[in-house]
């Protein structure tokens, strides 16, 4: 499989009811601010190079954020800490993303999410987060230059080692999620950080500080 292939197959996918339910419920009925946008509505794909050598999983899109942007981790409060440190430790080109098509580029990181379209709630379920296991496990094995995945959460830390299981790349139990852990697996070492959701950041649970030291580990990590 081709990254071509695998954007168009992802862009087509109805495989959730309840997702594209609500992912074109939320197009049509938009945020007041941007009732003069044409929202995106769709799947949402994966932003910067296959041939990275740094990976970023995220949850899923925000329903007024990537829903709307068509871009991960663009047009929300998340997604402005994340290119803020990104920019911060040499991981992209702009240290602010408002919309697909502005002049944002990454360097050598690709982003994700391990669920593609806007759930209610931001809480995809058992069964949409397994239909969309399939497309996360075919971008790790398109990605031959991957040496780092940083998990944005605890579901997405789940959700790569499971698909390195079903890689037979990992073996055992899915380790311990913690805020800067790092685990060394036989093809790539796996980073976790609190994901930077307003839910965190307003608690103070995740600070800045934090969030760039995660950052820096994996800016050492990768230079090594």
């Amino acid at each position: 499989m081709n990254e071509a292939n695998w954007t168009r197959r992802l862009k087509a996918c109805k495989k959730c009811p309840r997702l594209v339910i609500w992912r074109k419920q939320i197009a049509k009925i938009k945020r007041r601010q941007y009732v003069h946008e044409t929202y995106w509505g769709k799947p949402v794909p994966s932003f910067g190079s296959i041939d990275s050598q740094l990976l970023i999983v995220g949850l899923a899109p925000a329903a007024h954020g990537a829903n709307r942007t068509g871009r991960m981790f663009t047009g929300d409060e998340s997604g402005k800490w994340l290119y803020r440190s990104l920019y911060t430790y040499g991981f992209s080109t702009r240290k602010e993303s408002f919309h697909a098509s502005d002049e944002m580029r990454l360097i050598d990181t690709r982003i994700t999410a391990m669920v593609h379209c806007a759930p209610p709630e931001n809480k995809p379920n058992a069964e949409e987060r397994a239909q969309c296991q399939t497309f996360l496990i075919d971008e790790l094995k398109m990605m031959k230059n991957l040496k780092l995945i940083l998990c944005l959460g605890n579901m997405a830390w789940s959700a790569i080692f499971i698909s390195l299981r079903k890689m037979n790349l990992f073996l055992g139990s899915v380790p311990k999620f913690g805020h800067g852990n790092m685990i060394e697996a036989p093809s790539y070492y796996i980073l976790g950080s609190y994901h930077p959701s307003q839910q965190n950041t307003f608690t103070k649970r995740l600070t800045i500080e934090m969030f760039n030291e995660v950052f820096e580990k994996a800016r050492l990590q990768l230079n090594k």
